[in-house]
């Protein structure tokens, strides 16, 4: 299913790679156009200052040109000179600024022109009156040239602020043009951008409810397969428990076998011997032959009686777990040479896990026989009322719990069989340090 997604998240991506690129060309495109636009407003906002300065000196020059004309005071030149000083300034900002612009130029040649025969006209009219030419000068005042070329300036200078008027009124149209253009750019990027995230939402979306269904799917998997472990780990030891159950009949059949056929047959072959040997008393040889023959049957006997009480101890049916455990300690210290203490309460157990304790006590007195390697051992029982602690120490090298070890298989069985009676087993061991088995039972009821 997760192939699926793959074009779902490649178109997701690409609206949002389409959409953060017209959105910086929107922005590019509007801020290049607005940044245009505010140079023409620039250029011609200054061109109307410089045009209205300019119309301004010479209507200032004009005046004071009158003034002194009708004065004949010096401080009346004080404004024709300042403005005649400025108005070529004035001029050369102009053509700086319609550099690009041929028709604007043309107009401003034009202007210049005027401009220029007007200053002309106020120059003459003042050499005329500083040389005392009365008649010359007033001849040129009242001559139409003056106004005239003042009405051209006029008009010239009127049309080249209604040129510029016309250009802020453009620029202003385009500065409005590119942000509504970069608005609707912007709101169908955002747009986009909401598909995107709402196409990138939904597969998520989808992802997470496949990977919900998967893990859904393992985990019913996985508690099936616990199920099934734990059904067949039960069947297991039902079988393991059934199987030692088995085991525990067939040894108690054995040892009845034995005990009855064969303990019959070993007293009643001694009895024979005995009976010979009292009929044969003149017989050396045949006295002796009979001697080793009822030595030869006391050690059946012997093997019979030890191989029924490894079967089946009858000294647990006949005098009790601590007697049994006693006898078994006492038995164990004889052949092994190892010193055993023992600390054995009296407990209420009943037969099978009477049988447990003391096959638990035997599998470890064996292990400590074959691997320990120790000089001294114990056992402790001990009655808690509700329960009995059973434990089998030894002063031996030890082992690591965790490693593979010889006796691994007999400490399975031991746990195993104290499980089966509702117990607990603990085995604590250092290396160097000996090792402690220890099993906790139910009590049985009184």
């Amino acid at each position: 299913m997760r192939w699926l997604a793959f074009p779902q998240m490649a178109l997701s991506l690409a609206l949002a790679v389409l959409a953060t690129l017209a959105l910086v060309g929107i922005n590019e495109a509007g801020y290049r156009q607005s940044h245009q636009a505010l140079e023409e407003m620039g250029d011609a906002q200054r061109a109307r200052v410089v045009l209205s300065l300019m119309l301004q000196n010479i209507l200032d020059a004009e005046t004071g040109t009158r003034g002194y004309l009708l004065t004949g005071e010096p401080r009346y030149r004080e404004p024709y000179d300042a403005a005649v000083k400025q108005v070529d300034g004035h001029l050369a900002a102009l053509q700086i600024l319609y550099a690009n612009r041929p028709n604007q130029l043309a107009q401003l040649n034009q202007l210049s022109k005027h401009v220029s025969r007007k200053l002309a006209e106020m120059d003459m009219s003042v050499r005329l009156r500083q040389s005392g030419n009365e008649d010359a000068w007033k001849f040129v005042i009242t001559t139409d040239v003056g106004r005239e070329e003042m009405e051209a300036i006029r008009n010239q200078v009127e049309d080249l602020v209604a040129i510029s008027s016309e250009e802020l009124t453009r620029g202003q149209l385009q500065i409005g043009k590119s942000l509504r253009f970069a608005r609707i750019g912007i709101g169908l990027v955002a747009i986009a951008g909401l598909i995107a995230f709402y196409l990138y939402l939904r597969q998520t979306h989808a992802l997470r409810s496949i990977g919900e269904r998967q893990q859904q799917a393992l985990q019913e998997e996985r508690n099936a397969l616990e199920d099934e472990v734990r059904e067949r780990t039960a069947t297991l030891a039902e079988l393991a428990t059934h199987l030692q159950q088995v085991r525990e009949s067939e040894r108690g059949y054995l040892a009845r076998e034995l005990h009855d056929e064969l303990g019959s047959l070993l007293t009643a072959a001694k009895l024979d011997v005995a009976r010979l040997k009292s009929r044969l008393g003149d017989l050396p040889d045949a006295i002796q032959r009979l001697q080793h023959l009822n030595e030869l049957l006391n050690s059946g006997i012997a093997l019979k009686r030890r191989i029924i009480e490894d079967l089946r101890p009858s000294s647990l049916s006949n005098l009790g777990l601590v007697a049994s455990l006693e006898i078994l300690g006492r038995e164990f210290a004889e052949r092994s040479n190892i010193e055993i203490e023992m600390v054995l309460e009296p407990v209420e157990l009943n037969e099978a896990n009477q049988l447990t304790v003391y096959r638990m006590v035997q599998e470890g007195l064996t292990n400590i026989g074959k691997y320990a390697q120790a000089t001294e051992a114990s056992i402790v029982m001990k009655n808690y009322g509700n329960h009995v602690v059973v434990e089998v120490m030894d002063n031996g090298k030890g082992f690591d719990p965790q490693g593979n070890r010889p006796m691994s298989h007999g400490l399975a069985g031991m746990r195993h069989r104290v499980e089966a009676a509702k117990g607990k087993l603990a085995v604590t061991s250092t290396k160097g340090q000996g090792t402690r088995l220890s099993a906790v039972l139910p009590s049985a009821p009184a």
